[in-house]
């Protein structure tokens, strides 16, 4: 059976945080791992993942997949993107400023061709 090194999710709702893992590559994400290699918290930063590189590298040399997203942890190249949910198919998420400022923007034109 293929075995995965992969993020597990733990934390509370809206605080996340990660365990790298090793696991079967069928079982669920945050099913009982074979071993827990360490940790993320991605409110701390990519600098503050505590990893065991030697159980990393024995699990590796055994055959074990690493995931895109530990493969980017490892490198140093993840970046940790907040779930935006409920947004309709095509939808991209605005900060609320764009808005503001095309507003902004049509109203002082009105106003320059009064």
């Amino acid at each position: 059976m293929s075995v995965t090194i992969r993020l597990a999710r733990v934390g509370r709702r809206h605080q996340p945080s990660y365990r790298i893992v090793v696991s079967n590559t069928r079982d669920k994400r945050n099913g009982k791992p074979l071993e827990i290699l360490g940790n993320y918290n991605p409110a701390m930063g990519i600098e503050k993942i505590s990893l065991d590189k030697k159980k990393l590298a024995e699990w590796q040399t055994k055959g074990a997949l690493t995931s895109n997203a530990v493969s980017q942890l490892l490198n140093g190249e993840y970046k940790y993107e907040r779930y935006i949910g409920n947004l309709k198919k095509g939808q991209k998420a605005s900060s609320g400023n764009e808005n503001t400022v095309k507003d902004s923007a049509e109203e002082q034109s009105s106003a320059q061709e009064e």
